[in-house]
């Protein structure tokens, strides 16, 4: 995976229980990254599954599958966005059927995907109302260090681990 993605700046790679995640690699990525990504997984053959964001705590998590037909390597591409900027550039011009996954995200979380060819409602009523029934209120939010695992880190910035590291400190006094 890591020769597949040289040349993207990675916040973190992790290798994942597949068995447990559904998931073999688990890469969080600035957003100014997830194009070059994406690029560079559409030249290894990998397609786009979904796209689709989790409303938590520290802001949005955008997340991208990728898989291949002829191998099973399921990537998931994670881009932390904050709330008060929810924008990531879009990858359809790479993978034609982001452009409906990102539309839907964006009517139910508000995320902007500069680029998107199409950003106009598929499935709310309309462009002008500024209604994302999927964004939670403080008090149901969850933590990303509570719905996630990050597995066996390959590389990791300081920041990605410090998102992890109370829910590491945790298991290691249950131990």
């Amino acid at each position: 995976m890591l020769q597949v993605l040289e040349g993207v700046a990675t916040q973190c790679v992790a290798k994942q229980d597949k068995g447990v995640t559904g998931n073999v690699w688990s890469i969080f990525l600035a957003p100014n990254q997830i194009v070059k990504a994406a690029q560079k997984l559409y030249e290894a053959e990998y397609s786009l599954e979904d796209v689709l964001a989790l409303d938590i705590e520290e802001g949005f998590l955008v997340i991208y599958h990728f898989n291949r037909w002829n191998i099973e390597e399921r990537v998931t591409l994670r881009v932390l966005l904050p709330k008060d900027n929810a924008v990531v550039p879009s990858i359809a011009s790479i993978f034609h059927g982001a452009e409906w996954h990102e539309r839907e995200t964006r009517d139910f979380h508000g995320v902007i995907f500069e680029g998107n060819p199409n950003l106009v409602p598929i499935l709310m009523a309309a462009e002008d109302v500024d209604v994302h029934p999927l964004i939670k209120t403080a008090k149901v939010r969850k933590s990303i260090k509570d719905l996630l695992t990050l597995g066996e880190i390959v590389s990791c910035s300081k920041e990605v681990e410090e998102l992890f590291a109370e829910a590491e400190a945790e298991e290691a006094s249950d131990a």
